[in-house]
């Protein structure tokens, strides 16, 4: 079941990752990520309510609270990236933040056998294929760089969801997103007041007066159900995560739910037209390869 949850997750991550980079493209990064989560928090407080989940037990407030803190700070730099980058090499090095909770799951004495190992090395190195070409591109290092902070937040924001999961699940969600819509909350505000609108523009320098049509992008009822399908998808990944991370152990649940770049890999490919070069072809096969590996010895 374990298996099943992470893999799950990672399906809905990659989902919401296209949705929000799609969104980032024409609105402001915190802008995006602000709403969405938003959007995360009411949909798990009427889970939480449904569920009774409420009455559960109040340790999983510190690890929700970090999650929140540096999965809003992941989300608010990765979006960027993907909005300046290309999706299909910006997402795969976002999830090497991976690394992080198999470490700790490492530490604490889960170890795979030689098959799980092996796939872990597989699934890892396929992500990092993926790099290779806007690293050799002669294109800007900006989105890269973006992309292994976010990498770190990510990474650490998995951890914290596994430790607090142990506690309550649905209720980790909730401290999550409360943490994360506050302090986002309050970024905007600061930032509101500062008259600094370039600040919050999601590609960096002094923000263009929009045109017509780009203002009546930024009106689209499209644009603002893309960005809804962003945080409602990323709260249900985060939630399938945790979930996953009480029925498995952590080295294996945190690779198999770093996959998701696959998905969004395929979805810039068949939706925005990217085109995939050989190297990164080879790296999501690879990673592939890996996760059946994984999946089959575990």
């Amino acid at each position: 079941m374990a298996i099943i949850l992470a893999l799950v997750s990672s399906v809905l991550w990659g989902i919401a990752d296209f949705a929000g980079g799609t969104a980032s493209r024409a609105l402001p990064a915190l802008v995006v990520v602000l709403t969405s989560q938003t959007a995360g928090l009411i949909a798990v407080t009427v889970a939480a309510t449904v569920t009774g989940a409420w009455t559960d037990a109040a340790g999983y407030i510190p690890w929700a609270a970090g999650a929140g803190l540096v999965g809003a700070a992941g989300l608010v730099t990765f979006y960027h990236a993907l909005a300046v980058g290309t999706m299909g090499v910006v997402s795969p090095i976002a999830a090497l933040g991976v690394v992080v909770p198999v470490a700790a799951g490492l530490a604490t004495g889960h170890l795979p056998s030689a098959v799980v190992a092996v796939g872990f090395v597989l699934a890892i190195a396929g992500v990092v294929a993926a790099s290779g070409p806007e690293r050799s591109a002669g294109r800007s290092l900006t989105p890269v760089l973006l992309a292994i902070i976010a990498a770190i937040c990510f990474g650490g924001a998995l951890l914290f969801i596994a430790r607090g999961a142990a506690f309550s699940p649905v209720m980790t969600m909730v401290g999550m997103r409360v943490a994360s819509v506050s302090a986002l909350a309050c970024l905007f505000l600061v930032r509101r007041l500062r008259g600094s609108r370039s600040a919050i523009d999601a590609r960096g320098g002094p923000a263009p007066r929009p045109s017509g049509a780009s203002r009546r992008l930024r009106l689209d009822p499209r644009l603002w159900v893309i960005v809804l399908v962003a945080g409602l998808f990323d709260v249900s990944a985060n939630l399938t995560f945790g979930l996953a991370s009480t029925a498995g152990a952590l080295t294996i649940v945190a690779v198999l739910g770093s996959v998701y770049p696959a998905v969004t890999v395929l979805l810039a490919r068949v939706v925005h037209r990217e085109l995939l070069t050989r190297m990164q072809q080879i790296g999501v096969t690879v990673a592939v390869v890996g996760v059946a590996l994984i999946a089959g010895w575990s």
